[in-house]
Parts: structure tokens; C-alpha cells; sequence
């Protein structure tokens, strides 16, 4: 089905953006399998309480060590973390600016200071950014998507979204958005051709 979106909302990590922070966990923990990992980053206490802004970095390097059972130092720690964020895909900045001439595009991500701090340009170039650990709500609460509906001012169905983490993209669409996992970058783009919206990429 065609659809005209009034929004394009994108997730960061894994979508626009590379991180290693999957592979630099697997190597620090080589006993788990990397669905593992993931599945207690998710549930972390320590990583939600930084990504909803509530801890500083060191005390979240000290939870973090502690909860995780790692053999570093708060200073090694955090300086391995803050370079997970290895900056945009290939040809996303691109993407997002040729969406921009058609739509309007924002992101929603669960992230922290650290993480964000690598990414300067995001607030030039999205027409709105709602990061976690600024408005203190995270995926997959389904506050985190209403607060972004309300300030972008749109009905969930004009907003196409797209997240690489299944219970994200579930939560969307269970508040009525328009919403597609994605492995990577890669995967974009056939998704909006698929939408009608392949004139709005080139």
C-alpha cells in the first residue's frame, strides 16, 4: 500500500548510525552468545537509568563495571564507550536531507550524553530530535512515542518509523504508527520505494 507520510521518523544506532558497541560487548564477555548481550543490555538497570538521563557517566561507568562484572577502570570504560558511536552510514546524512525536501524527518533515540555528544550535527540536520536521555522517556514505552507525536504535532498514522529492535518497532505500531524493522542502513531504502516514497530519495 502507497502511503503520504507527514513524518519520517528514524531510530539512530544501527539505523542511521554505526556502533560497535554489539561487537566491543561480545569481546569483553566472550561466554554469551551475542543475542545474549543483547538481551541484557535491554534490560540493563544501569544503561536504562543513563539512556532516561539520570546518572552522570562516571557513576553510570562504576553501575555499568559493576552490573557487568567487567575487568576495567572507570576511565577506560568510559572512553571505550563514547567511541562505540562511529558516525553515520554511508549515505544517510544524504538520505535524511533529500526526505527533508518532501517530508518532515525526525529521530527518536534511546541514547546518552556520551553517544550523543559524537553526533554534532544531529540537530541541524533532523527537524526535531527526541533523544532519551533529554526528555527522560525511552523505547518501547509508549510515552516516548506520544511525547514525539505531540511535539511534532502529527497523527501516528502519518508517521512512518524505522528501528532495527523488534519490541520498538511493535511499540509504534501499536500506537498506530507506520513502523518497519530494519537490519541496517541498507534496508531503507527499499522500504520507502515500497511506500510510494521513492521519488522523495531519488
Amino acid at each position: 500500500m502507497h502511503v503520504t507520510a507527514k513524518v519520517i521518523l528514524f531510530d539512530l544506532g544501527g539505523v542511521l548510525v554505526e556502533s560497535k558497541g554489539r561487537s566491543v560487548l561480545r569481546a569483553l564477555l566472550p561466554q554469551l552468545a551475542e543475542r545474549e548481550v543483547m538481551d541484557r543490555w535491554l534490560r540493563s538497570p544501569a544503561v536504562e537509568r543513563f539512556e532516561r538521563g539520570r546518572t552522570e557517566p562516571r557513576a553510570f561507568a562504576r553501575e555499568f563495571i559493576t552490573e557487568w562484572g567487567l575487568a576495567l577502570s572507570e576511565r577506560a570504560f568510559i572512553e571505550s564507550f563514547a567511541s562505540w558511536v562511529t558516525g553515520f552510514f554511508d549515505g544517510a546524512e544524504a538520505l535524511v536531507r533529500a526526505l527533508r525536501r518532501h517530508h518532515r524527518v525526525a529521530c527518536l533515540s534511546n541514547t546518552n550524553a556520551l553517544h550523543w555528544a559524537r553526533l554534532p550535527e544531529l540537530p541541524e540536520l533532523f527537524d526535531a530530535c527526541f533523544a532519551s536521555h533529554h526528555t527522560g522517556l525511552v523505547k518501547p514505552d509508549r510515552a516516548a512515542y506520544a511525547h514525539a507525536l505531540g511535539a511534532l504535532g502529527a497523527e501516528a498514522d502519518e508517521v512512518l518509523f524505522f528501528d532495527d529492535l523488534a519490541p520498538n518497532v511493535a511499540a509504534a505500531r501499536s500506537v498506530g504508527m507506520q513502523a518497519f524493522r530494519v537490519g541496517g542502513f541498507a534496508d531503507i531504502a527499499p522500504i520507502l520505494h515500497a511506500q510510494g516514497l521513492g521519488s522523495s530519495v531519488g
